[in-house]
């Protein structure tokens, strides 16, 4: 793992943070999971962009402008020297008085890490992972917008949790109506009748990087896709299930609650889709590595 912060390119062993930082004492701050695919960083502009959104609703100035975090990103991608990697930017609030007024918080602080991410074997990704309901809801937007990524993500860590101890490999989170919303660390999409749909960010979703690309290349195929209200009906009656993500990447959900989604193993629709998206991929990165 190679990191970025306060100017210089450290091994993750001499990386260092005060513990008066407000990102670490109250989550005060966002983030960014952005992946290299060939040597070349995965559509980093959008992600610096959607920084850029996340920070104005928090309030947050970012440290530097765009064109330096986007060198940023490179410097710390090229000196961890792998093609295939996972980058995680982090902005925090900076160091502050205890208590949780931002105002005292002086500077906000900037790290980059870059390192070999594998959240799912090649074996879940032939046969297809287990997914079940989790007892948690998703906050609705008047508590926490989903479309800010912030630092806070307890919500998730304590479906993930949930989902594990029941055997499961991931934990499906629906919002306080009842509705799916997404799935812990990823969006949801199901597909029915040769149509893909996901729901929208109003639903308590993301609006993932990955996401996006999938419903663009969907259309380049001819595939007919929505974003739309999905229901736990809408997944058990689905033909097939797939997850998207910057850590996951394009995962097939064999099962629900017990429960096989249609035959029980990854679907036609989700290996094209995933196909496209690895051979799109690297065509939609900026180059890092030569």
């Amino acid at each position: 793992m190679k990191i970025w912060i306060d100017g210089q390119i450290v091994e993750a062993g001499e990386a260092r943070i005060p513990v008066t930082d407000h990102g670490l004492l109250y989550g005060d701050g966002l983030f960014e999971g952005i992946r290299v695919y060939g040597g070349r960083v995965f559509r980093l502009d959008d992600h610096l962009v959607r920084l850029e959104a996340g920070a104005r609703v928090l309030g947050l100035v970012l440290p530097f402008e765009r064109a330096r975090l986007h060198e940023i990103v490179l410097e710390t991608v090229r000196a961890h020297a792998e093609p295939e990697a996972y980058v995680r930017l982090v902005v925090t609030r900076g160091d502050g008085a205890l208590g949780v007024d931002p105002t005292t918080c002086s500077a906000p602080r900037l790290f980059c890490l870059v390192a070999e991410i594998s959240i799912y074997s090649e074996e879940k990704l032939r046969c297809g992972i287990d997914l079940v309901t989790s007892s948690l809801r998703r906050p609705p937007p008047d508590v926490l917008d989903p479309r800010v990524k912030s630092l806070n993500y307890l919500n998730s860590v304590l479906a993930k949790q949930e989902a594990r101890r029941q055997g499961a490999d991931e934990a499906l989170l629906l919002n306080t109506a009842g509705r799916v919303a997404e799935a812990a660390v990823a969006n949801v999409f199901c597909a029915r009748y040769g149509e893909i749909a996901t729901p929208p960010a109003t639903e308590g979703a993301l609006e993932g990087i990955t996401r996006r690309t999938l419903l663009e290349l969907a259309g380049t195929l001819g595939i007919p896709a929505s974003e739309r209200c999905i229901s736990r009906f809408d997944l058990f009656a689905a033909t097939e299930v797939f997850l998207t993500g910057s850590g996951a990447g394009v995962v097939p959900v064999s099962s629900l609650d017990g429960r096989p989604i249609g035959s029980g193993r990854p679907g036609p629709l989700w290996e094209k889709l995933r196909g496209a998206f690895l051979s799109a991929a690297p065509s939609l990165g900026v180059p890092a590595l030569s």
